[in-house]
């Protein structure tokens, strides 16, 4: 893949954005490694509804508190959906059995994606596409003391991640996750500089801990609808994982739950 630099990776994206909405490969990524269309074709791009924190009609750049929930955004997403998000990859081990599983119950995802692993992991990322599944940015690599960096640092985290992730799969992520959940007005603004909504959750097992399956498993059983999922599938091993959501995704599904991507 020939090397890009960032102002021609940022200035392609903002031409070639309904390209991307559609699923297009843009005209800069024509001759690298990402010249397959993925079959998903993305969602178009998420506004957010108005809630105390911040008023209706105001840009990205004015919020001041990242999503939560499904119903904060539109389009708005079936009353009775829960979303999967997955942290921390792509992971070469990980990864492809959280994939399998996925496509084993129909479920969509949003992985939330380390931009260092990223560029190790093309091939990975661009199934994890090819899937149907949606992509996050999750920082270049992950400083769970992201509000506390110099802001050009900040800039280059945010930034970078996205960047790699445009390059490999021709999909420009919608979505910035922190790391660890670590928030600052700055950090929000910087994502909505790249045109991306900021998304937390609402349950989390602590999966990353490793507490055992069946604690992960009875923490993700409260889950009601709207509510984002936190997950991981790098960082280390993640069989609990794996093997608690063999459980959960069926019995939330016989609950009348509906798996979306945000």
């Amino acid at each position: 893949m020939r090397k890009l630099d960032r102002r021609q990776v940022l200035l392609s994206i903002g031409a070639a954005g309904a390209g991307l909405a559609a699923g297009a490969v843009p005209e800069f990524l024509r001759g690298t490694d990402a010249t397959t269309t993925p079959r998903h074709v993305r969602k178009a791009a998420h506004t957010v509804r108005p809630d105390p924190g911040y008023a209706h009609g105001q840009p990205l750049q004015a919020l001041r508190r990242p999503i939560h929930n499904l119903h904060d955004l539109q389009p708005a997403a079936p009353p009775n959906a829960v979303a999967l998000t997955i942290d921390d990859g792509p992971h070469p081990v990980w990864t492809p059995k959280m994939l399998d599983l996925l496509a084993e119950f129909g479920v969509p995802a949003t992985f939330s994606l380390i931009g260092t692993q990223v560029t190790e992991e093309p091939r990975l990322v661009q199934r994890l596409v090819a899937d149907g599944h949606q992509v996050s940015d999750h920082t270049v690599t992950h400083p769970l003391n992201l509000p506390n960096l110099a802001a050009a640092r900040i800039r280059e985290e945010i930034g970078g991640a996205h960047d790699r992730i445009a390059q490999v799969t021709g999909v420009a992520p919608k979505f910035f996750r922190s790391p660890g959940g670590a928030w600052s007005q700055q950090i929000i603004d910087v994502a909505a500089e790249h045109a991306m909504i900021c998304i937390d959750w609402q349950v989390d097992p602590r999966d990353w801990a490793r507490p055992g399956t069946m604690t992960i498993t009875d923490r993700l059983l409260r889950a009601q609808a709207g509510d984002i999922l936190l997950c991981h599938d790098g960082g280390g091993d993640r069989s609990e994982t794996i093997r608690a959501l063999r459980t959960v995704i069926p019995a939330l599904k016989q609950r009348g739950l509906t798996f979306v991507a945000l």
